[in-house]
Order: structure tokens, then C-alpha cells, then sequence
């Protein structure tokens, strides 16, 4: 066992040398991508970074916040910025799985059927108030989710890559929505939560939205875009790290307030977006801080509240939060 890490040690410093120049020509377009949405965007630099964050682990992006406080725009300005296709679907009570995936259309011309793809067939999706459509028409959208395909009239169909669902919902209850299933809830790698703006980022906006709107331009390319992705996969990670996501998710299952805890896919996503975080902050390796600074985004929303908590709206974060308090982080000692 203390020959095969010896060796991994001897051959970890190529490795590094490597991936230490990916990784910094991968910071310095990440910075320009920023750079460019808040251009248009103006709001906490934290939101961004989770969005970042999801794009590089190829996870889904659920936005919670108030009409009004530029979702629509972010999500514009992010896929323009990505030189990605961006398609949106407004989810309401009368929404078919059909309006979502397409459907067969019949040409009068010849008689035959062709496809009319829906508008899920985009790099990016945003669904905007998914909460008010009912569970058969959330199903259309989990699968794409969680397939990467659709399924229409029996046909399969692989949808483009990268792939990316930007869901909002309201964060007030309000008549007419349908509470998105624990499954479809545990496909979103992280949560964004996104408040009003600060006065100085209000008064920003006005000044900058008083002439012509901005528009960002494009600075990836759909290539380019999967190139940080698969460098994102490829950063390193310590068994410690593995073991300390473990015991993270795992203290959620049994606290007190939880009636469902994380699962073992939460443990996975919290990895996956530890490693983006790194790839953010121009690291080839995860820290224990990269794993704590994305723990409540991507843990919070996949736990169900004992009934007496699910009114108070910080008990998720309180229960991430606790886990990070309580669950220690123990680097191994290894032979040299």
C-alpha cells in the first residue's frame, strides 16, 4: 500500500506541471467570461462563481428569487457570453410534455411526418417557473435532465452538449404551483439564491440600462466550453476529501430536524463542484475549503425538513452549517 502512494507521489509533480498550465489558461478565460456577463449582469460576484461552478461540473442550475430581480437577464447574458444556444420555457399550469421535447408534425405537401424539435434542444434551458406545471410535464423535463435525451412519440433523441437546465422557481408558496418532486429536486446541482440588489448595484443597474441595454458578446466557444469540462473532471482529489464529503452528507441524514437527508448523489455533486471551484481559483487540486464554500448550495435544497421546520426558510442552510461546524477535517499521515 505505501509503495503504490509512493509511486502516485513520484508521479503526481508531471501530473501538476501539467494541469497547473490548463488550469491557469482555464482561470484566465473563466475571468473573462465573468468579466463579460457582469457587463450586463449586476449583482453579488458569489452567484456567478455557482453558475461557473455548475457549467464546469456539467450540473443543472436551480435559480430561486422574486420576479423582478434580473434572472432572465443573467441566464441571457451567461448563455450569450458561453457562445451557446439558449431557448426558454416558461412553465404554466397548461404546459404539455409535447410544448417541451416537440412532437411530429404532418406535411401536407407529401404526407409524411417530421420532427418539430422542442424547445429543449438548446445548450441552455432556461425553465422559468417550473413550480407551476404539473408532475407530467416536470417528468419530460427530468429526463432530459437526467438523460441527456428525450423521448418523443417512442423516438429517442440525444440533445446538444454541453447541456444545461437553469430552472426558477418563487421562493414564496403562492397558489397554482406544484411542488417539485424529491427526484427532479436532486438533479440540480446546485441552488442559487438570489436576493435584491444591494442600492449601489440598483442604482448601477439604472445608470447602465438608461441608454441601450447591454448585450454580452460571446467569448467561449461550444468547443472551448467542453475543453473546461473536461478539465474540471480531471482535477485531484485527496481520499481525506472524498471521506470528508462523506461525512458531511452523511451528518445530514441523521439530524434532527431532516426526515430525508443527502444522497449518495449529493456526496457526488458536492465533489464535482469542489473540483470546478478549484479550476475558479486557478488550483489543479481540491482543498477542504473548496468543499465548504459549495456545501449549502449544493446539500440544502435536496434535504426534507421534519414538517415543524419546513416553514422557517434558513432551517437547510442551519442544518449544512452545522454540518460543517461539527464534522472535522482529517488529513491522513502517509509514509514518505
Amino acid at each position: 500500500m505505501h509503495h503504490r502512494s509512493s509511486c502516485l507521489r513520484g508521479e503526481l509533480p508531471l501530473t501538476q506541471a501539467v494541469a497547473i498550465e490548463e488550469i491557469s489558461a482555464a482561470k484566465d478565460r473563466l475571468d473573462s467570461l465573468r468579466r463579460e456577463i457582469s457587463h450586463v449582469y449586476i449583482g453579488p460576484s458569489r452567484t456567478l462563481d455557482l453558475m461557473l461552478t455548475a457549467l464546469l461540473a456539467q450540473g443543472h442550475v436551480l435559480l430561486e428569487g422574486v420576479p423582478g430581480v434580473a434572472k432572465t437577464t443573467l441566464v441571457k447574458a451567461y448563455a450569450s457570453a458561453l457562445g451557446a444556444s439558449v431557448r426558454r420555457i416558461q412553465f404554466t399550469p397548461d404546459l404539455l410534455p409535447a410544448d417541451i421535447t416537440g412532437t411530429y408534425v404532418l406535411s401536407p405537401k407529401d404526407g409524411t411526418f417530421s420532427l418539430r424539435p422542442g424547445p429543449i434542444f438548446a445548450n441552455v434551458v432556461l425553465a422559468d417557473e417550473i413550480n407551476r406545471a404539473p408532475a407530467k410535464t416536470q417528468s419530460a423535463l427530468l429526463e432530459a435532465m437526467q438523460e441527456r435525451q428525450v423521448t418523443i412519440e417512442g423516438d429517442r433523441f440525444e440533445l446538444p452538449a454541453p447541456f444545461m437546465v437553469l430552472a426558477t422557481q418563487n421562493p414564496i408558496d403562492l397558489e397554482g404551483t406544484y411542488p417539485l418532486p424529491e427526484a427532479q429536486i436532486d438533479r440540480f446541482l446546485v441552488r442559487v439564491s438570489i436576493g435584491y440588489p444591494t442600492a449601489k448595484d440598483e442604482v448601477a443597474m439604472l445608470r447602465t440600462h438608461n441608454a441601450d441595454p447591454p448585450k454580452a458578446r460571446a467569448i467561449l466557444t461550444v468547443e472551448q466550453l467542453l475543453s473546461l469540462q473536461s478539465i474540471a473532471r480531471r482535477v485531484h482529489v485527496d481520499d481525506d476529501l472524498y471521506e470528508y464529503a462523506v461525512g458531511l452528507t452523511s451528518f445530514t441524514r441523521s439530524h434532527a430536524k431532516v426526515l430525508l437527508g443527502a444522497s449518495p448523489r449529493a456526496t457526488l455533486g458536492l465533489i464535482q463542484a469542489a473540483k470546478s471551484a478549484a479550476v475558479i481559483a486557478g488550483r489543479p487540486f481540491v482543498t477542504p475549503d473548496d468543499v465548504r464554500g459549495v456545501a449549502s448550495s449544493v446539500i440544502g435544497h435536496r434535504l426534507v425538513l421534519v414538517p415543524e421546520a419546513e416553514g422557517d426558510t434558513r432551517a437547510r442552510d442551519a442544518v449544512v452549517e452545522d454540518a460543517i461546524s461539527r464534522v472535522t477535517y482529517r488529513r491522513a499521515v502517509r509514509a514518505v
